[in-house]
């Protein structure tokens, strides 16, 4: 059964890493488009990450990426810094948080 949003969405907090984002406090938009539309956010705060399904008012970053991409991305199938190169990965805010990210959490 193919990865869906919904699953990767819901597999972020048991693939985050807390030594990685110790202080930081955060808040990333997701915003998906193709198939998969939508929008989530992920809360980054005292060592844990929250996800929901919804519009965050104030992200620090916000992450756009046609579904199937991202799911791609996550997977390992296409290299995060080649998509974000070829326009296929759209970052705005604090792209620092953006290179942490990868960091953060276990890529499968």
């Amino acid at each position: 059964m193919p990865l869906t949003i919904a699953d990767l969405m819901s597999k972020m907090p048991g693939a985050f890493i807390p030594e990685k984002a110790v202080g930081l406090d955060a808040v990333i938009q997701f915003k998906f488009t193709g198939g998969e539309a939508g929008d989530w956010y992920a809360v980054i705060k005292d060592g844990k990450v929250q996800v929901s399904q919804g519009v965050h008012e104030s992200p620090r970053m916000t992450l756009t990426a046609d579904s199937a991409d991202y799911i791609k991305i996550f997977t390992g199938e296409i290299d995060g810094m080649k998509a974000f190169m070829e326009g296929k990965l759209k970052l705005a805010g604090d792209l620092n948080l953006a290179m942490k990210l990868t960091q953060m959490f276990k890529i499968r």
